[in-house]
């Protein structure tokens, strides 16, 4: 074998090799058609973000701190145990400190004054309360077009339905939501909606006025979204965005 064969091939990052210059994307059939096939690819990929970074850090002023690893045992066990048994100190002590009040037995005879399910249910029980929204027509004489109950049924569907269609909808390959920002915010609108909901189905336990709760149970959710699209933009780049979107790009289809 002669000295050429015997040294490995240099792995090019400049459109040379397998991985395609950033300004071309191949089609369906020539990612089909590799035949070096995904470990290749991976490794050219690994390599031109290895460079990548190298680059940053010769031209940056900034030094990252080195992150160590330890083992299991007995570092993460022992700090995990500590923390462990540190909240379940807490808990016995809030629990012998401060006893839960037991309040006098129901009477089956009497409609309690406030009735609430349970409260995990709370932001189905605030759909049911969405009456200001329930659309007034003119051409029915003012009246609405359907009971207010009716409304928080359907409103319940909507909401249900559009959780059911999400997967349906975002079929990229994106894992972190730094590559997928717009869905990322989505998701924490939906989680804070949830409780901005919550809050307004005990809206009569709430020492707030009615109407700026209501109009914060809508305002939140897009103040959150719009704050962790924006962080997640900006994260883009050391997260190397756009080298893992072409890399997905580019791996040959199952």
């Amino acid at each position: 074998m002669s000295d050429n064969e015997s040294q490995p091939k240099e792995v090019r990052t400049d459109g040379g090799g397998i991985v395609a210059p950033d300004n071309e994307t191949p089609t369906w059939s020539e990612r089909k058609a590799r035949k070096t096939g995904l470990s290749r690819l991976t490794y050219e990929y690994f390599e031109r973000s290895r460079r990548e970074d190298q680059d940053l850090r010769t031209e940056s002023d900034y030094v990252e701190r080195d992150v160590l690893a330890f083992p299991t045992w007995p570092h993460e066990t022992v700090r995990n145990l500590s923390i462990a048994s540190f909240f379940v100190g807490m808990i016995l002590f809030l629990a012998a400190t401060m006893p839960p009040h037991i309040g006098a037995p129901a009477n089956p005879s009497q409609t309690p004054a406030i009735i609430l399910p349970d409260w995990y249910l709370y932001w189905s029980f605030g759909l049911l309360k969405l009456n200001p929204l329930n659309p007034e027509l003119a051409i029915l004489g003012g009246q609405k077009i359907m009971a207010d109950r009716t409304y928080g049924v359907l409103a319940n569907g909507v909401v249900v339905g559009f959780i059911a269609i999400v997967p349906f909808l975002n079929k990229g390959s994106a894992r972190r939501p730094v590559e997928e920002p717009l869905w990322a915010a989505i998701g924490i609108s939906g989680v804070v909606f949830a409780m901005t909901i919550s809050l307004l189905a005990v809206k009569n336990l709430m020492p707030m006025n009615v109407d700026l709760l209501f109009d914060l149970t809508f305002l939140l959710p897009i103040v959150f979204g719009t704050i962790t699209y924006a962080v997640l933009k900006t994260m883009r780049e050391g997260y190397m965005f756009d080298l893992n979107r072409r890399y997905y790009r580019l791996r040959p289809p199952k």
